[in-house]
């Protein structure tokens, strides 16, 4: 079955807590703390692979999630790390967060992290110093990153096989190739997009069969609107029409007015017009149906006639192909290299991001956002008053304390630290 759209639920591993613990031996005087950090949590990652070619195994596996980290134990031993989860997806997996990109994964063995795992809390042997010779504070561990995700499958192919059910596509891609669609003579044959790679001279081209489109495809009818999304990402677009059909300039107006329906992108892309099964068709004919269809055809484009059966004039349209897909490429390769010089990229530092704080007022209650001291409250055991105290210490270090204070906050006031975090009161 081919399935190139689902949701799953990734959970990255929580990082271990860290220990507190004191070194209690035998003819050891007053041991000191030795209390292990945790582990770290391992990440969800999803890694792209070119066997695959369907998301189908996220039908009945939608929960992905990597394993914990491990605690601290007594003498500095630190707990053992999460594994990481590495996920096979096919090439072409486009990853959505509430309908944003979070990345496009469209070369072999190419990675993602989709859920970064949280870090180990340090055990009470991290905070010893010379005025602290016996800490009793431990962090906890950081929660792991956990999101829902989209995982969109958009088939990457160098020619898009596109026209109306029975044109032929099935038929040119298993002559041309070697996939081995159905074929039979009935409207929507191919249920699923599929795939071949065409030998051409030196060279070879990834082709993709899209099913059948229809007038009204893009607003659902027909199958085209499960399927449309897979022509976007094809260099060039190979138009086959029927020359059986008796109004050949129709139905390539409705693909046409399809696409545009679709993404108005599409109809700009180059695009190479055939005429299919004209083995036991009469040259008068043929040549009438060419002039028919040369009407609506955008000047410039050559309108080829071949015969899947005979394999009359399939190679010269394969070599077209390879010439138009490799100019398209070239284009798309400077196109982009003179955008990324272009558009200048203005930021702050990530030290200086990470640092950032703000401070807001809600009520009663302030609020404190930032990355850095979100972390710190995120490792912070709120049921410990000397974990709770160093994070006090830290936000005053932070400067947070000061900016609390020139708000006038009062004594027993709350503060949030970020969404999820606990409560300290003033």
């Amino acid at each position: 079955m081919f399935v190139d759209k689902v949701l799953v639920q990734v959970k990255a591993g929580d990082g271990g807590n860290g220990n507190v613990s004191f070194r209690h031996e035998k003819y050891v005087n007053r041991g000191g703390p030795d209390g292990g950090d945790g582990g770290d949590g391992g990440d969800v990652i999803f890694e792209a692979d070119k066997d695959l070619n369907t998301l189908i195994r996220f039908r009945y596996k939608q929960e992905l999630t990597a394993e914990n980290g491990q605690a601290g134990g007594k003498r500095r031993m630190h707990g053992k790390n999460g594994q990481d989860l590495i996920v096979a997806v096919p090439v072409g997996t486009m990853v959505f967060e509430d309908g944003k990109p979070v990345g496009d994964l469209t070369q072999d063995g190419q990675r993602l992290i989709v859920a970064q795992g949280g870090d180990g809390g340090f055990g009470n042997a991290h905070f010893i110093s010379s005025t602290r010779q016996a800490p009793k504070v431990a962090e906890v561990g950081e929660k792991g990153q956990a999101f829902e995700l989209t995982l969109e499958l958009k088939l990457l192919a160098d020619v898009g096989l596109l026209g109306l059910p029975n044109a032929g596509k099935s038929t040119f891609l298993s002559v041309v190739s070697n996939a081995r669609p159905e074929i039979a003579d009935y409207p929507f044959t191919t249920l699923t997009p599929n795939l071949g790679v065409a030998k051409v001279d030196d060279d070879a081209l990834l082709i993709a069969d899209i099913p059948g489109l229809i007038e009204g495809a893009s607003e659902g009818k027909g199958l085209g609107d499960e399927f449309l999304r897979h022509v976007e990402r094809t260099a060039v677009l190979l138009h086959l029409i029927d020359i059986y059909n008796e109004d050949v300039a129709a139905a390539y107006t409705t693909i046409r007015k399809e696409l545009a329906a679709y993404n108005t992108e599409l109809t700009a892309r180059p695009e190479i017009v055939a005429l299919t099964k004209i083995e036991h068709i009469d040259a008068k004919v043929v040549a009438a149906k060419k002039k028919a269809l040369a009407k609506v055809v955008t000047p410039g484009i050559d309108i080829l006639t071949i015969s899947s059966l005979t394999r009359d004039g399939v190679q010269d349209l394969l070599r077209l192909a390879e010439r138009a897909v490799a100019v398209t490429r070239q284009t798309a390769q400077v196109e982009a290299a003179v955008e990324a010089d272009a558009v200048p990229v203005i930021e702050l530092a990530a030290h200086a991001k990470e640092q950032a704080w703000q401070v807001t007022q809600e009520g009663d209650v302030f609020k404190v956002t930032g990355t850095k001291i979100e972390k710190f409250a995120a490792r912070t055991n709120f049921d410990s008053e000397a974990g709770v105290q160093r994070l006090r210490d830290i936000m005053r270090k932070m400067g947070i304390m000061h900016e609390l204070e020139r708000q006038k906050i009062r004594a027993g006031q709350q503060i949030i630290i970020g969404d999820s975090h606990g409560k300290i009161n003033y």
